[in-house]
């Protein structure tokens, strides 16, 4: 059997090289139909939040899973019984504003990704890297007090399942009025999932940093 297999791999090989690629319709612009069908000018987002919707529901899934596999992996671990700080106070104030500059940029790429580029994933990143840097210069028992106060592992589930919904809602044919193009509420669902994928990225990264210090300490 597997000689029938491998004669079906080469002909189907063969049928590759001999057969002609026909020639690309080049009157029509791929991102300007991009732009006209998704009402972003981000012909990126377009792509990532509309024409692979279905990619991107998976991806948020996976960073879901790594995070819940960090947490699973390390649970039976012995915490770290010394966790150092950053002490020296320029570094404290340089790494703080970084993450407020850091926080501020993962804002506004969340909110006009769709416009610009930028998008949910850079801007759960950007605050990822926000959150990372006041972990290094603040107490764990703070981190992790705040992380339980506002409820930041719920806001996460919360926020991957909502973007599942309205991602399954858009790929069964049903869309919000884009709007006009250029303005900032425009591109009908797209805002929102990208708002929803950077909130779910910082959060996830927030678990993911406060398992790793208390775990294995600030390496």
């Amino acid at each position: 059997m597997k000689w029938v297999y491998i004669a079906a791999g080469i002909a189907l090989f063969v049928k590759f090289l001999v057969m002609p690629n026909p020639a690309p319709d080049l009157s029509l612009s791929i991102v300007q139909t991009l732009v006209q069908e998704s009402g972003v000018p981000n012909a990126v987002t377009a792509v990532i939040l509309r024409n692979r919707l279905y990619d991107t529901i998976f991806e948020v899934v996976v960073f879901t899973i790594a995070v819940m596999g960090a947490k699973f992996l390390l649970a039976d671990e012995r915490p770290f019984c010394t966790i150092y700080q950053f002490t020296d106070q320029p570094s404290i104030v340089m790494a703080r504003l970084g993450a407020t500059i850091a926080a501020l940029v993962g804002i506004e790429l969340a909110i006009r990704g769709h416009l610009s580029p930028g998008g949910g994933f850079a801007a759960g990143v950007a605050g990822g890297t926000a959150i990372g840097l006041v972990a290094i210069t603040s107490s764990t028992e703070w981190m992790q007090g705040i992380y339980k106060r506002w409820h930041a592992a719920t806001w996460e589930k919360v926020s991957v399942l909502i973007f599942i919904v309205l991602s399954v809602i858009t790929l069964a044919g049903f869309e919000l009025p884009h709007g006009e193009l250029g303005a900032l509420f425009s591109g009908g669902v797209i805002p929102l999932l990208n708002i929803l994928v950077a909130v779910k990225v910082a959060l996830g990264s927030w678990a993911a940093v406060l398992v790793f210090i208390h775990y294995r300490g600030l390496l």
